[in-house]
Formats: C-alpha cells, sequence, structure tokens
C-alpha cells in the first residue's frame, strides 16, 4: 500500500497562524522534508513539537536529485510531510516536481492548506479579486524584467508579484515604465508580523518611495489593464513610442513588438503605423527592422 504526501501550509509571519493540524502532522510524518531545516527547528519549538520521523533538506538546489528518493519512500508506505520557509509549498516554493512525481506513481497527494501570502496580499489591496493571475518573481535583469512585463502589459485581471526589498524599486520603475505610472498597486510588506505595511498608489508614486529603500518580505498587487486601456492611442502615439524605444537602444522589431503588447494591439498594426509615418515623411522603411 502506497503512502500519502502531505503538503502544509506554514506562518508567513506570525506563528500563532499555523494551522491546528500542522503540529499533528509535524509530530506523526514519517518524513518531514522542510525547505530549510534550521526554520523547521524554530517553527517545532514554537510549536511544542517534535518530530518522529526523519527530517531532511528539500530546496531548489536538491530537489531534482531528492525527489526519486522521497518518491520511493512514500511507494513503501511512509507519509511524507513537505513544508517550505512560510506559505504554501509548490507556490513560488519546491513542491511541485514531487508532487507530479507522486501523482505520477498513483500516491494520494493532501494538504493542510494554511496562510499565503498571495491571497493575504490581494485581500489587503483594495484592487479587484474576482480575477487575477500569479506571476511569482521577475527576472533580475532588467531586459528580461522589462521583457517579461511587457508580455502581461494588457492583461485585464489583477497582477500578483514577489519581490526582494533590494529589487523593489527597480521592479516598481519598470512597471510604471510599461504599465503606466498612474495603474493602481500596492505594495505589502512584512504581511501578519509586527511592523507590517500596505502602501496604495500608483505605480509612479510607490517607486519613487520605494527609491528611499524598503526592508521586509514582499508582495506587489498591480490592478490589471482597463477595458478601454492603452489599446487606444492614436496612431501617432503608437510611432512615437516605437521612436522612444528605438533612441534607447532597441532594435525596431523589438520595439514595434513592446510598444504592440502595451497597447494589446497585433505587431501588425503597429508596424503599418511606423510604415506609414515613415511614408509621410519621405523615408523608405528599412526592411531589415520590420517584422519578421
Amino acid at each position: 500500500m502506497t503512502g500519502t504526501l502531505v503538503l502544509a501550509g506554514t506562518p508567513i509571519g506570525d506563528v500563532a497562524d499555523a494551522p491546528p493540524r500542522l503540529a499533528a502532522e509535524l509530530a506523526g510524518a514519517d518524513v518531514v522534508a522542510a525547505e530549510d531545516t534550521r526554520r523547521l527547528r524554530r517553527l517545532t519549538q514554537a510549536l511544542g513539537v517534535q518530530p518522529r520521523g526523519r527530517v531532511v533538506s528539500y530546496f531548489e538546489g536538491n530537489e531534482a536529485a531528492r525527489t526519486p528518493e522521497l518518491v520511493e519512500s512514500l511507494a513503501g508506505g511512509a507519509r511524507v510531510l513537505l513544508v517550505t520557509d512560510a506559505g504554501m509549498p509548490s507556490v513560488s516554493d519546491p513542491g511541485y516536481r514531487l508532487v507530479a512525481a507522486a501523482v505520477e506513481r498513483g500516491v494520494r497527494v493532501t494538504a493542510v492548506p494554511g496562510p499565503s501570502a498571495v491571497l493575504t496580499a490581494l485581500a489587503l489591496s483594495g484592487l479587484p479579486v474576482d480575477r487575477f493571475c500569479f506571476e511569482g518573481f521577475l527576472p533580475r535583469k532588467a531586459g528580461e524584467r522589462l521583457g517579461r512585463l511587457r508580455e502581461v502589459a494588457a492583461e485585464r485581471r489583477t497582477l500578483v508579484y514577489f519581490e526582494a526589498p533590494h529589487r523593489l524599486d527597480d521592479t516598481l520603475a519598470a512597471m510604471a515604465e510599461v504599465f503606466g505610472a498612474d495603474r493602481r498597486a500596492a505594495v505589502c510588506r512584512e504581511l501578519t508580523k509586527t511592523y507590517e505595511e500596505v502602501r496604495r498608489g500608483g505605480l509612479g508614486e510607490l517607486a519613487a518611495w520605494a527609491a528611499e529603500g524598503v526592508r521586509g518580505e514582499i508582495t506587489v498587487v498591480v490592478e490589471g489593464a482597463p477595458e478601454s486601456g492603452p489599446a487606444d492611442l492614436d496612431a501617432a502615439e503608437l510611432v512615437r513610442r516605437v521612436r522612444v524605444r528605438e533612441e534607447a537602444g532597441e532594435r525596431r522589431k523589438e520595439a514595434i513588438a513592446a510598444v504592440a503588447a502595451e497597447a494589446g494591439l497585433p505587431k501588425r498594426e503597429v508596424f503599418d503605423a511606423v510604415v506609414a509615418a515613415k511614408n509621410a515623411e519621405g523615408i523608405r522603411p528599412n526592411a531589415d527592422k520590420g517584422l519578421s
């Protein structure tokens, strides 16, 4: 008979938010797989429990190697508990690979639901929560970060991101550039902790605030694009935006793609606007700089 994989939520700040079942699962599991065994030790001490089973590390660096080992334990009938540093496993944390492997082997997977920074930030943001998408952490490199943001520039659902405090100002500035400085957002800091703070405002305003320095664990919630959104831009504005990007060093093809994403328009429509503007100025567009 196969065992059971249990995904358990852990507090995102206040240990008193630990699910009541968590202590029992920690005490009774045959194997406890923890993202950080030192943080697990502090958690068990705070809850007054002692794991009777084997405690192993399970983090991004050893996830690929450790997964087969845990699946074999599950296949042999073990009850394996997976916990991460904060929140639910698999949500921007280790977990989904183990779940997928366990499901493939026919192992039962269940959960001890717990705190979630994503849902807590959404609830506190003051922004629409009927539809949302979670984007996790953005790339660290500026160009890749801008590219990822442009992919969702026309997204009408509320967006949720995690970010490190030392990158928050750059991220908010990039969001203001791509989404618009007036797009509403909320920066949720140190959720459920003593110095919890939710800062709301336009992205431009929030970027200026973050430039002064911010500490703590950060969740950013951004309003989705309005239905009338930037797609209402006229041809002249589309051309202007392409030229601004070209002057900043982007190739025309890349600039057209970025502006099209921002405006929620087909690339062909932006390209045609650029060609028409060049023709009106008596300049022949360079075919190598067009679409491909």
